[in-house]
């Protein structure tokens, strides 16, 4: 503590200072890493330990527009996606091939079916077809909870319902938890074991 030559320190008024700040409104929810990263990051975790081969698909893009600063340097300023995408990741592990989308959510009862589109659903259908395992990861943000789900299960959904949501309960009670942590940070392949021993 700093003190004056009186041998006095110094004295904040709190009461003013308090008085003429105002509350700030502080979220908290968007300083972690997203549900993305932590993905990537699990992957990179079973890749390294030679658990799994699970990549995230690049997003096919037509370049239309390129600026160029400097001879070292090009930013592109204007760009197509030049089709729908299909899923987020595929691999391998255990020999199955496996594709699956993350989707999150701060909706506490339900997950919007809009935000899973027909494109999407068919490819995973058609993963099943082929015999691949096709799943979603449901991440509930405000249950700070993820859920994989497989796609079958998801199927037998939409064919009975005529929801534009799936209710969160349904998703719990059908779907695998996945451990959260720091090594792996979302341990999908714990929760994809579980469902791979029901099918024995």
């Amino acid at each position: 503590m700093v003190r004056y030559p009186s041998g006095h320190g110094l004295r904040r008024n709190t009461s003013l200072n308090s008085a003429k700040r105002p509350k700030r409104n502080i979220q908290y929810g968007s300083r972690g890493m997203s549900l993305e990263g932590r993905i990537n990051e699990s992957n990179h975790y079973y890749l390294t330990r030679n658990k799994a081969i699970i990549h995230k698909k690049p997003t096919p893009i037509q370049v239309v527009q390129v600026d160029y600063p400097r001879r070292s340097a090009a930013k592109i300023t204007e760009a197509y996606y030049r089709q729908a995408s299909t899923t987020d990741y595929n691999g391998v592990y255990k020999g199955y091939y496996v594709d699956f989308e993350a989707k999150e959510t701060t909706n506490k009862t339900s997950f919007p079916l809009q935000n899973l589109p027909l494109h999407q659903r068919t490819h995973m259908q058609q993963c099943l077809e082929h015999g691949g395992i096709a799943f979603v990861l449901f991440s509930f943000k405000v249950h700070q909870e993820i859920f994989l789900l497989p796609y079958e299960y998801l199927m037998e959904f939409l064919s009975k319902e005529t929801a534009k949501s799936i209710p969160y309960e349904f998703i719990k009670e059908k779907g695998y938890a996945c451990p959260t942590g720091a090594f792996p940070m979302i341990d999908y392949l714990h929760a994809l074991d579980q469902y791979l021993d029901d099918l024995k």
